[in-house]
């Protein structure tokens, strides 16, 4: 799959494909030409990215073939063990979470799953947590901090499922409680924002210590479309909703919501999912080092203050 904006870098990775394709039957050296196509792929990979609006910024956030959180699990961490259920309902798919190794570091792990095929996204609710899969996110962390380790969330969701079944047992509360004993908690709690971050969906395990937002991804209170449909009373305006709500990275960090930006190879993630994992596995290390060395009393004031500072602001 390819975007209306990649239309150029498409047309000249066809091109070297077919080089490629020419040299292997004839058995003739195009090692120049190549060399010289691949030199302006890049070089339009990255200008193009440099230079994306906010609603293609949510594109490539969306985009179905960029990692989603196992993706990530497999490259980056070792002795992965998943654990299932909240103890209550059911299991819910759209929530992962499990014990593992960052290197040396024993974490626990909590992830927003989307599915890659029709079947896979009935199964894990397009990325659409239910009440239990915030339930089974708090056990996890809960069990985190009962054994003294960190806890890593990857977010990315469209949003928490809001169907019926959804409300009867109880979601905004799941989500609310989330946000109480996530403030409380008394071990590191860090957070990677890898794809879409929607609406108390994200939230509901994204209350930590470090928010860290890979390049092309996003983090909104309201997904574009349904702020045009609000606002406008059509999605036609999605584009002039997406840079209201200033929901890049670059935005984020710059409003303080958002703690780092985790570079993306050229082109985005959904091209390398290997080089944003390597990138994003260096960030959290980092990250979970400078953590590792507060005492929970320090951790915990800086915690507050975090979310005590995000929106608050002065009459000049």
């Amino acid at each position: 799959m390819h975007l209306d904006f990649e239309r150029d870098i498409v047309e000249i990775q066809q091109q070297i494909d077919k080089l490629l394709d020419l040299a292997e039957r004839r058995g003739i050296d195009v090692s120049d030409e190549v060399t010289v196509l691949r030199q302006k792929l890049e070089d339009l990979k990255t200008q193009t990215y440099d230079n994306l609006t906010p609603m293609e910024q949510v594109q490539v956030a969306r985009h179905p073939e960029r990692p989603y959180t196992l993706d990530y699990v497999q490259r980056m961490f070792t002795d992965w063990v998943e654990l299932h259920g909240d103890r209550n309902f059911r299991d819910d798919e759209a929530v992962v979470g499990g014990w593992a190794r960052l290197g040396s570091r024993s974490v626990m792990i909590v992830g927003q799953q989307k599915g890659r095929d029709m079947k896979e996204n009935l199964r894990r609710n397009f990325g659409m947590p239910h009440p239990e899969g915030y339930r089974k996110a708090l056990r996890l962390m809960r069990q985190a901090e009962k054994f003294g380790r960190p806890v890593v969330c990857f977010i990315d969701t469209p949003g928490a499922y809001p169907g019926i079944g959804s409300e009867e047992r109880g979601i905004g509360e799941a989500i609310a409680f989330n946000l109480r004993e996530m403030s409380r908690l008394e071990v590191p709690v860090v957070s990677a924002v890898i794809g879409e971050g929607m609406s108390g969906g994200a939230l509901g395990i994204g209350l930590t210590d470090r928010i860290l937002m890979m390049e092309h991804s996003i983090y909104s209170v309201i997904s574009p479309e349904g702020c045009a449909a609000i606002l406008w009373r059509s999605a036609e305006h999605k584009q002039a909703a997406a840079t209201a709500l200033r929901l890049t990275a670059d935005d984020l960090l710059e409003l303080g919501v958002a703690d780092e930006i985790v570079p993306e190879p050229a082109g985005g993630a959904h091209t390398d999912w290997d080089g944003a994992a390597d990138q994003l596995s260096e960030a959290l290390g980092r990250t979970l080092d400078t953590l590792g060395k507060l005492s929970t009393k320090k951790l915990l004031q800086q915690r507050w203050a975090k979310y005590e500072a995000i929106g608050a602001w002065r009459e000049a």
